[in-house]
């Protein structure tokens, strides 16, 4: 054991993190000449065309110090910030962290988020300076800057370039040498963490385990204690860059096992893995629960996918924890899901994912949240909103009451202005302003959860360059002067698009949709109204032109009334058209109506 050494690789965006694990690979001579690529961990088809990490990746490398040889066992981690319960999961599964900082960017926000998610965790931080060798580097600024954050020694940042493959040695010295061995007791009863999971078509759910004592070998009796159901382990083995199947894995190491298990349900990120005759008596502690940012509701195109649509969404959350659903139904879209998401990159991700991976189609629709509403005839009974169409007709109206939550974001001091003017748009109320230290400042404030949940969050890290963090809990309800604003097409409501929106918003919201239905809306052989409207009353109007033939075409000179009788005889013909048409609504108008602010 004391030859196994377990680290992840942490920094912001784009500051070669993959390409460093490349390096590594390249350098322990873990793989081949003829499987090297760059960004080589980066397996998925959409990470490899947007250039980013969306999930983190183990490997096994095997290297020869001093004569001695070592087990080093690396998880590359995501950089954006909606990929961070990834990486909060893989420092669970590690006892040091290679800290990487851009030599041309210094510090960045997800920098100072993810080395606090490796300090909570005790680990050992080995700062590293990359891109050295680029012509904008500014090496000894950025070492300072790192000596500042984590008060450590000058001589411990290690300088280095992925791209050239300058200081990777030191760097595989210091993981050595640095980072503790992992702790933990071979005889004792098997005790292994799930820090990650994925469903193979053919082999059933692989889990990704880290065994913190005693040892699994394969054909063991095991029992996931979540879940608390009994399995047997077909194979274990290590995560080289293929899997490698091994009779046991011991205390300390990280693998994989595969159990045939085909419901995606019953593997839980987080979980504890032990001995079916022999348990462990303590579970491990787990991860704490992901806390959603974004909410959006995700239905089947067909309605009768929607048993589909469930066993996708399953097989993605095990792939892909963070990601949280509830069902929910709608009166234009059947039924779908709600689901909740770490931001607006994430759920592009989660949309693109369903349809690669399981050819699934699906609408994204605003989200809802529940409203409580009051009548005249019954003050004191509640009616829960659920769907903007649930809410009773405005005449009847006594009162609307919507959920509030308590916000509190932390920013730097130059960036208050900004994020102070963003929520009070949002209809929220400050309550506290507290200076941590004199760069960073602690900001309360009680605001609707329904101005959140969709892109609030992302509108935050735009107005603080990334550097705001933000947490949120429910308080209760609250009276407000909500309203249901329709859109109706060729005077036909689209339930799908309705909306409670506060009154003194209602206008503006109104004129923004129907403004950008308009440019999305292809044209018909008619003219369509699009209107928003509060109960009967029209607030806002654009009308898509019909296509026209030209019917005059044939009239050369000729009496004006010539003309005219063709023209009235077309205008009869689009009349009759717009009682029977029907208008169907292209998908990326629902989409369109979410991202009003861009």
């Amino acid at each position: 054991m004391k030859h196994i050494r377990n680290f992840c690789i942490i920094a912001h965006i784009d500051h070669g993190k993959s390409t460093l694990a490349d390096r590594l690979l390249d350098f322990t001579g873990s793989v081949t000449e003829r499987e090297k690529q760059n960004q080589l961990l980066d397996s998925m088809d959409l990470e490899r065309e947007r250039g980013i990490t969306i999930k983190s990746h183990a490997i096994q490398m095997d290297y020869v110090h001093n004569g001695e040889q070592y087990v080093l066992n690396l998880i590359d981690t995501p950089g954006h910030v909606d990929f961070s319960y990834e990486v909060s999961r893989s420092i669970a599964a590690c006892e040091g962290a290679l800290l990487i900082v851009d030599a041309a960017q210094s510090i960045q926000a997800q920098t100072i988020s993810n080395l606090y998610l490796a300090l909570e965790n005790d680990l050992e931080i080995i700062p590293v300076l990359n891109k050295v060798d680029l012509p904008s580097a500014n090496p000894e600024e950025v070492t300072d800057d790192i000596v500042d954050l984590l008060g450590c020694d000058p001589a411990e940042v290690i300088p280095a370039s992925a791209k050239t493959g300058l200081g990777i040695e030191a760097i595989l010295t210091a993981i050595i040498e640095r980072i503790p061995a992992p702790k933990g007791n071979v005889d004792e009863p098997l005790q292994a963490l799930i820090f990650d999971s994925v469903y193979n078509p053919f082999r059933g759910v692989e889990t990704y385990f880290r065994v913190i004592n005693g040892k699994i070998t394969k054909g063991q009796n095991i029992k996931f204690i979540a879940t608390d159901k009994n399995y047997f382990a077909d194979e274990v083995g290590t995560l080289k860059l293929k899997q490698l199947p091994k009779q046991e894995i011991k205390a300390g190491d990280v693998g994989y096992l595969i159990t045939g298990i085909k419901e995606a349900k019953e593997v839980k990120v987080g979980d504890t893995i032990t001995d079916a005759k022999n348990p462990t008596k303590n579970a491990i502690s787990g991860f704490e629960d992901v806390k959603p940012m974004v909410f959006a509701g995700i239905y089947p195109v067909d309605t009768e996918d929607y048993e589909d649509l469930r066993a996708s969404m399953e097989k993605l959350q095990l792939n892909d924890a963070s990601l949280v659903f509830q069902p929910e139904s709608s009166a234009a879209l059947g039924f779908g899901f709600r689901c909740g998401f770490l931001g607006m990159l994430h759920l592009e991700i989660i949309q693109e994912r369903l349809e690669r991976e399981f050819d699934m189609t699906v609408i994204t629709t605003v989200p809802n949240v529940s409203y409580h509403a009051f009548t005249n005839k019954h003050p004191d009974d509640v009616i829960i909103v659920n769907n903007p169409s649930d809410l009773p007709e405005p005449s009847t109206l006594n009162r609307v009451e919507e959920p509030f939550i308590k916000a509190t974001i932390i920013t730097k001091a130059d960036f208050v202005g900004n994020v102070m003017s963003l929520c009070i748009d949002k209809r929220g109320v400050i309550t506290n302003q507290t200076y941590l230290t004199t760069e960073r400042v602690e900001l309360s404030f009680d605001m609707p959860l329904a101005e959140i949940v969709f892109d609030f969050y992302d509108r935050l890290k735009t107005v603080s360059k990334g550097y705001a963090s933000f947490d949120y809990s429910p308080i209760g309800m609250k009276t407000s002067k909500l309203v249901r604003v329709d859109i109706l097409l060729n005077s036909q409501p689209v339930d799908a698009l309705s909306a409670l929106i506060h009154a003194d918003n209602a206008y503006t919201i109104g004129k923004k949709i129907t403004e950008k239905l308009r440019e999305l809306i292809p044209r018909q052989q008619f003219d369509i109204p699009i209107q928003a409207a509060i109960g009967a009353k029209i607030i806002a109007r654009e009308t898509i032109k019909a296509l026209r033939k030209d019917v005059t075409a044939k009239c050369y000179g000729g009496d004006i009334s010539r003309k005219r009788k063709l023209l009235e005889k077309q205008k009869k013909g689009k009349k009759k058209m717009r009682q029977v048409g029907n208008v169907e609504i292209p998908q990326q108008a629902f989409m369109a109506v979410l991202k009003l602010n861009d």
